[in-house]
């Protein structure tokens, strides 16, 4: 896993009156293919998976978990991850924001998804083929089939299988909290505030000491948590995502090559012509040459 492909994945119809998202995944191949397809990212929705055939492994900054034909996962939202292939595959993901399931403000339904949604406890629940979870994953095939058979309902017959999902799935938690399965992940939920505080203030003057404090934690906390999960520091991760950033720029924009540098938190032109030449193998110029998309 490259450190450099850690990025924030926006639903691809986050501008529309809808923002639900189902990714139809053959054998490593996505339609459509989302931003943080098979790459460490993360994301302000929730999203759900079922296995329709063969296996696949979700990653996390903590742990591997392998899912079956008739598996679900449950991924909670800003939790970095990643999800890919094990062999020959097929799989749904289905991403969405929490206020879907909510009904309205100050609706009695607020309490009940805003005790998962964005619980550090809570930031990926596996959801394995098991009667216990018969319930949860009945609610996945019905999207599965919602997804194949469209009609002029789809919306509402899509909100309404998600608020089946939801009180399942939630069914489902309760039991395991009882059984006190679920461990607490805080090394996670820091991270996911690290990264997004990053993704938000890469082109400012970050210093460590404005990074910790934003998860309120001490610098060497902070450091820990990036050596413990990314194996590199928060300066190098920071350098890799602006060069990231400064890529995408070159290739989707026409932007000048100095104001890409100065978009991406580079003060000097040629300390920013450096760097990108060590990271890509090319200058900006080249860079954009080579790759602009027209």
């Amino acid at each position: 896993m490259k450190q450099d492909k850690y990025i924030n994945s926006v639903n691809l119809n986050n501008d529309t009156n809808f923002p639900y998202l189902v990714l139809n995944v053959f054998n490593g191949n996505s339609y459509p293919r989302n931003p943080g397809f098979r790459v460490m990212h993360w994301h302000e929705d929730i999203q759900f998976i079922y296995v329709l055939e063969g296996e696949i492994e979700v990653v996390t900054l903590e742990k591997h978990t392998t899912l079956h034909k008739g598996d679900g996962f449950f991924i909670n939202k800003n939790v970095v991850h990643l999800v890919d292939k094990v062999d020959i595959c097929h799989y749904n993901s289905f991403i969405f924001p929490d206020y879907f399931l909510r009904f309205y403000i100050g609706s009695p339904a607020d309490q009940i998804v805003g005790n998962i949604i964005g619980n550090e406890n809570f930031p990926i629940v596996p959801i394995p083929n098991t009667r216990e979870n018969a319930p949860v994953l009945q609610a996945l095939k019905k999207l599965v089939n919602l997804e194949q058979n469209k009609t002029a309902l789809y919306p509402y017959e899509v909100l309404s299988a998600l608020s089946v999902l939801w009180l399942a799935f939630y069914r489902t938690i309760r039991i395991a909290e009882e059984k006190g399965t679920q461990k607490n992940s805080r090394i996670s939920n820091r991270m996911a505030i690290f990264l997004k505080y990053i993704d938000h203030h890469y082109m400012e003057d970050v210093s460590l000491e404005m990074l910790a404090k934003s998860a309120n934690v001490s610098k060497s906390e902070c450091l820990r948590c990036f050596k413990t999960t990314l194996h590199t520091t928060p300066y190098k991760y920071l350098s890799e995502y602006r060069l990231s950033k400064a890529a995408d720029m070159l290739k989707n924009t026409d932007m000048q090559i100095e104001n890409i540098a100065s978009e991406t938190g580079y003060t000097h032109i040629s300390h920013f012509g450096k760097c990108f030449r060590e990271k890509t193998g090319y200058s900006p110029s080249e860079y954009r040459a080579k790759f602009k998309i027209n």
